[in-house]
C-alpha cells in the first residue's frame, strides 16, 4: 500500500457485482480499483501483474472458484489481503475459506460503508467477517474440530513460548493489539512482534487463522 490508496482487484464472475462495487469502491478517494477479473485463473494473473494490497474475490465461480485461487495465491503473494465474498450466509465453504488464508469474509450485500470498512480493515491486516458469516463461525467452531485437526493444533502450539501463547490466545478472543498490550503489560510494537513468532511457527497468515488454532485445539 502505497501513499495511503488502497489498491484493490476485484474477481467475481457477474459483470453487475463488478460494476456495484467499482462503484461503492470509487465512492472514497483512498481506493483504487487495480483491475477485474471474472474467474480465478485470471485473478491470479492480474495479481502478478497490478500487485493489489487487497483482492476482493467471489468464491463461487466457474472455471477456477475463489477457493482454488485462494490456494494458488497464497505461496506466491503471501501479503495481499483476500476478502471473500459470497451471495449466502450459509456458505460452507466459509471455514475452509478462513483456514486456507483468506482476511475476511463478506456477503455480496454489504452496505457500502461497511464494504469500504472491510477494505481498510483488510489492507491493514485485520479480519473482516460478515455478522451472520461470524456466527456461522462460531457455530461451525462450537461442534468442535476431528480428532486429528485436535491433535495437529495441540503440536503447533505446544511449539510455541508462554508469552507467545498468552498473545495467540488473546488473538482468539477477538482483542487488538492494543488491547493485548495493555492486557499483557507489553508495548504494541512487542504485540506486533510476537504476533509474526506466531504467524511463523504456527504456519498461518493472519489472525483468523491463530484464533483457529487456538480454537481447534481446546478440542
Amino acid at each position: 500500500m502505497t501513499a495511503g490508496t488502497v489498491r484493490v482487484l476485484l474477481v467475481d464472475d457477474e459483470d453487475l457485482v463488478r460494476i456495484g462495487l467499482r462503484m461503492v469502491l470509487g465512492a472514497d478517494a483512498a481506493v483504487e480499483v487495480v483491475g477485474e477479473a471474472a474467474d480465478g485463473q485470471e485473478a491470479l494473473r492480474l495479481v502478478a501483474s497490478t500487485q493489489p494490497d487487497v483482492v476482493l474475490m467471489d468464491i463461487r465461480m466457474p472455471q477456477l472458484d475463489g477457493l482454488e485461487a485462494l490456494r494458488r495465491l497464497r505461496p506466491t503473494a503471501p501479503d495481499v489481503a483476500v476478502v471473500m465474498l459470497t451471495t449466502f450466509d450459509t456458505d460452507d465453504m466459509v471455514v475452509t475459506a478462513l483456514r486456507e488464508g483468506a482476511t475476511g469474509f463478506l456477503l455480496k450485500n454489504t452496505p457500502p460503508a461497511d464494504l469500504l470498512a472491510a477494505v481498510h480493515a483488510a489492507a491493514e491486516g485485520r479480519p473482516m467477517l460478515s455478522p451472520s458469516v461470524t456466527a456461522q463461525l462460531i457455530a461451525a467452531v462450537s461442534h468442535g474440530p476431528d480428532r486429528e485437526t485436535a491433535q495437529d493444533a495441540r503440536r503447533r502450539l505446544a511449539a510455541l513460548t508462554e508469552r507467545e501463547t498468552e498473545v495467540a490466545e488473546a488473538v482468539a478472543r477477538g482483542l487488538s493489539n492494543q488491547d493485548i498490550a495493555a492486557e499483557l503489560f507489553m508495548s504494541v510494537g512487542t504485540v506486533k512482534t510476537h504476533i509474526g513468532h506466531l504467524f511463523d511457527k504456527l504456519g498461518v497468515d493472519n489472525r483468523v487463522q491463530v484464533a483457529l488454532v487456538v480454537r481447534d485445539a481446546a478440542g
